[in-house]
């Protein structure tokens, strides 16, 4: 038996990189799945490539109405959200002199307030209509621990991981499981820009700190999107009834807690 039969799921930031890899998951494992992207022609053709289980809504979570409007939307094209991934996120890299307060601002926007607010709009629709849910955060292994090029984006993953531990303190009351995932680093076209931070500021060419922090990983490698989609999908589904408030590390045996 498929583990997400019958479940219904928004994942935010799902139109390309860790958030697509969910959702083709989600799908093959029995779920209808939102795909919440602020680019909604990407999110289209997403939803268009995993075929008629998938849908796209428009969702920018720095910006409230939109959040409201997607899980509005969600809630109206799918019947109702069991499941809830709060994928959005963006990097920035700068030493600690150098750093930008509006960019500190967009990264804890849309990093942190955006993991809150959809939270909290999802849960408050679970609750309305007595949904026993599941809501993932996504963390990094950057929330566990600080770096120095890196300060701002570590802040706001530490962020996460109390957030979730807060909400999934508050929420399991009314049934609702929340938890986290903690990836290390995942390849994807996303490190393209980690990776122009890093020469910029350490002075490396291009790609040699990708292949520095693959070659770091004591699993041999760095991570993929696959890498990351079993435990999204043991988070989500009945075996994990008993999980509150957890942060898993997905990483190739980079941190251990």
């Amino acid at each position: 038996m498929k583990r997400l039969e019958g479940k219904r799921a928004l994942i935010t930031g799902a139109a390309r990189g860790i958030g697509l890899a969910y959702a083709r998951r989600y799908v093959a494992e029995g779920a209808r799945v939102a795909i919440g992207d602020i680019d909604l022609a990407r999110a289209r053709d997403a939803a268009a490539e995993i075929g008629d289980q998938a849908i796209a809504v428009e969702m920018d979570v720095s910006n409230q109405d939109s959040i409201d409007r997607a899980v509005a939307e969600t809630v109206d094209r799918l019947g109702r959200i069991d499941i809830l991934i709060n994928n959005a996120a963006i990097f920035t890299a700068a030493p600690i002199t150098e750093i930008d307060r509006d960019d500190f601002n967009r990264v804890f926007g849309i990093n942190v307030a955006g993991t809150l607010f959809t939270l909290q709009a999802v849960a408050r629709h679970m609750i309305d209509k007595g949904i026993r849910g599941r809501i993932i955060n996504m963390a990094s292994q950057a929330g566990r621990r600080g770096e120095p090029l890196v300060a701002v984006y570590c802040a706001s993953k530490a962020a996460v991981i109390s957030l979730t531990q807060s909400a999934a303190l508050n929420l399991i009351p009314h049934g609702i499981n929340v938890n986290a995932i903690a990836p290390g680093v995942v390849d994807g076209e996303h490190w393209d820009g980690v990776d122009a931070f890093f020469a910029k500021y350490e002075n490396k060419a291009p790609g040699q700190k990708k292949q520095e922090v693959g070659q770091a990983v004591p699993f041999g490698r760095m991570g993929t999107a696959e890498d990351l989609t079993g435990m999204a999908v043991f988070l989500a589904s009945d075996d994990a009834e008993y999980i509150v408030a957890q942060t898993y590390n997905v990483d190739g045996g980079n941190w251990m807690n």
